[in-house]
């Protein structure tokens, strides 16, 4: 009989990942078998999942809360699964979704009902991730109709800038020593630069 493993994925550092732990130990994965990534579902480039698929062995069972624990791809999903039940060999078990079991129904029609809700489910997850991200870009635009500003705050222009600037055409200072004076970039420099001579010439 193969060994016993677990996968479990959170999307960020922030997030907590004992619930999922708790339900795989509950199920009778040994602590020291469960591998744990803190990072996007997106694609399959994690550090600790390619550790443990490179541990799996034909035989094997892996344990997984939920299917999107595994990925949020939907072409990626479908493709890990052939690979780890098909080419490895392993067992996998998603334990919110019984039907996903392939120790079970291993004839044709449990292999057929599990590929079809494997589809529908991985369907799913990309789709949730998609209508995220379409709510965060339309939260970002909202926020930026109303007046809130991202990335860095602008810098803010000295009260003496034009006295700066009048030293500099005067050759008095270098472009060094004026942005030191005005703590900015010289892309910023020459920006506000543009600004205030536009200003001046209406």
């Amino acid at each position: 009989m193969g060994k016993v493993y677990g996968y479990v994925r959170v999307s960020s550092a922030e997030q907590n990942e004992q619930r999922q732990v708790i339900a795989l130990k509950k199920a009778g994965v040994p602590a020291s078998n469960i591998f744990t990534d803190k990072q996007s579902g997106k694609d399959f480039y994690r550090k600790n999942y390619k550790k443990m698929v490179s541990v799996l062995k034909q035989g094997d069972l892996l344990y997984i809360l939920s299917i999107d624990r595994l990925g949020r791809n939907y072409a990626e999903i479908q493709n890990q699964w052939r690979i780890l039940t098909k080419e490895t060999g392993i067992d996998i078990c998603v334990l919110d979704m019984p039907l996903l079991d392939t120790r079970k129904g291993k004839d044709l029609m449990g292999t057929f009902i599990a590929d079809l809700v494997l589809q529908i489910l991985s369907f799913v997850a990309e789709n949730e991730r998609e209508n995220i991200r379409k709510r965060q870009e339309q939260g970002i635009n909202a926020a930026k109709k109303r007046g809130v500003r991202f990335g860095r705050p602008e810098s803010a222009i000295p009260d003496d800038f034009e006295n700066i600037i009048k030293e500099w055409e005067n050759k008095c200072i270098n472009i060094e020593q004026v942005l030191k004076k005005c703590h900015m970039s010289k892309s910023t420099f020459y920006r506000k630069l543009r600004e205030i001579r536009l200003k001046q010439s209406y």
